[in-house]
C-alpha cells in the first residue's frame, strides 16, 4: 500500500533544500563556482532546449557519477562547486537535491519550477542537437 503520494515527497524535499528562483539562479550562474546540472531524459533536451552551461547528467545516473567510489564517478563533483539541478517542473530536481543531500555533497539547490520557469521567465537557453 502506498503511504506518501510524490507530492508528498516533493513537498518534504523542499523543507529540508535549498530553492532557488529563477531569478536568483540568473544572478550567480555565470560564478565559476556554480554548476548547473540538468537531471531531464535526453529525448526532453532534444525537444526542448537547455540552460547554456548545464551539464546533462541523467536522473538515474545521479548518485553513480556523484559517488566516489562508484565505477561510474565524474570528477566534476569532486570539484568543490555548487550544484544546482533541474528538470523540467522542479520536482525530479527536488528529490533528487534531498537525496545528494543526503549523500553528503554540498552545497546543492535546486530550480524551483525547473526548465519551465526558466523558458517562461525569458532566461537564455539553447539548442541540444543529437550525437
Amino acid at each position: 500500500m502506498i503511504i506518501k503520494s510524490v507530492k508528498d515527497l516533493i513537498s518534504e524535499a523542499e523543507t529540508q533544500i535549498q530553492t532557488l528562483t529563477v531569478k536568483e539562479v540568473l544572478t550567480i550562474k555565470d560564478n565559476t563556482d556554480v554548476q548547473l546540472i540538468d537531471l531531464r531524459d535526453i529525448r526532453e533536451l532534444w525537444k526542448e532546449g537547455t540552460i547554456p552551461q548545464s551539464i546533462h547528467v541523467p536522473r538515474g545516473m545521479l548518485e553513480f557519477w556523484v559517488a566516489p567510489d562508484s565505477d561510474y564517478h565524474k570528477d566534476i563533483f569532486a570539484s568543490g562547486k555548487k550544484f544546482i539541478f533541474f528538470c523540467a517542473l522542479g520536482h525530479r530536481s527536488a528529490l533528487a537535491t534531498l537525496a545528494i543531500q543526503n549523500m553528503g555533497l554540498s552545497p546543492v539547490a535546486h530550480i524551483k519550477g525547473g526548465y519551465t520557469a526558466w523558458k517562461k521567465s525569458g532566461a537564455p537557453t539553447k539548442i541540444k542537437g543529437r550525437k
